[in-house]
């Protein structure tokens, strides 16, 4: 009987011990802070109209882009647990109805989560029954290893102007600190210098072969003379945007595929 009893005794023992290190085991939840995402998947919606709405977190709030227009909002974040407040900020341009019902569905998606896991690299948000709303991918935050292909040129009198039709402006960024790529006709080289939001672009130059083309040399020209006046870059999804130290856009571009 005391054997018995002995043996009883052993056995529970090793099943709490099982469990503690279990428990102990867990791993903590991946923190946000400082990270940024690109929305990948919608419950209900087979694909995603137009711009992928993004999510980026810092310092206790949330901010990015709804598809159509920006937005802010605080969040509180507390182990696996996410709630994000009221909208604090938002733009208010006007964008195609399917586009706006996305967008509307994306920020219903964020204030209805209440739990979010991120596995394999992606984010996913959670509903208090533990359905998912939202899958994110990771967002790169740093321009090298990209590669873009320019939408709009300060031309230089204040305005930030499509590319001409039958060009193609684009832009390579490696990981050595250099950017080329074409500048619709001739091909382009610089040196780039980055720090989080800051960037600088050195002594852009470019081929000299005469472009045929109404206007092709001229924006040649002023794509040049925007990089060189870009102070600060911001990253968002499949777009990115230069500005000078006063917060004129001095180029855009979509990311290539």
């Amino acid at each position: 009987m005391t054997m018995r009893l002995f043996r009883i005794t052993g056995l529970l023992l090793m099943m709490f011990l099982a469990g503690c290190t279990t428990a102990g085991a867990a791993t903590d939840p991946v923190p946000l802070d400082g990270t940024a995402w690109i929305l990948a998947a919608l419950p209900g919606r087979s694909a995603l109209t137009g711009n992928a709405p993004t999510l980026a977190f810092a310092a206790g709030r949330a901010h990015g882009s709804d598809g159509c227009n920006r937005y802010g909002l605080g969040v509180t974040l507390k182990g696996s647990s996410i709630a994000f407040g009221p909208r604090a900020m938002s733009t208010q341009m006007a964008c195609s109805d399917e586009v706006m019902k996305q967008a509307d569905s994306f920020i219903a998606a964020l204030h209805g989560a209440r739990t979010y896991r991120v596995e394999a690299g992606r984010l996913q948000l959670l509903g208090a029954d533990g359905v998912v709303l939202a899958t994110f991918a990771a967002q790169p935050t740093t321009l090298a290893g990209t590669r873009w292909q320019v939408t709009g040129i300060n031309n230089g009198r204040q305005a930030l102007v499509s590319v001409l039709g039958g060009t193609t402006v684009t832009m390579a960024f490696d990981a050595e600190g250099r950017v080329s790529g074409s500048a619709g006709c001739n091909q382009f080289n610089a040196r780039y210098e980055a720090d989080g939001s800051k960037l600088r672009f050195l002594a852009p130059a470019a081929t000299r072969k005469m472009c045929p083309g109404d206007g092709v040399m001229a924006q040649e020209q002023q794509f040049l003379k925007a990089l060189e006046a870009a102070t600060t870059v911001r990253l968002e999804g499949n777009r990115v945007e230069f500005r000078d130290a006063a917060g004129a856009m001095q180029v855009t571009a979509t990311r290539e595929q």
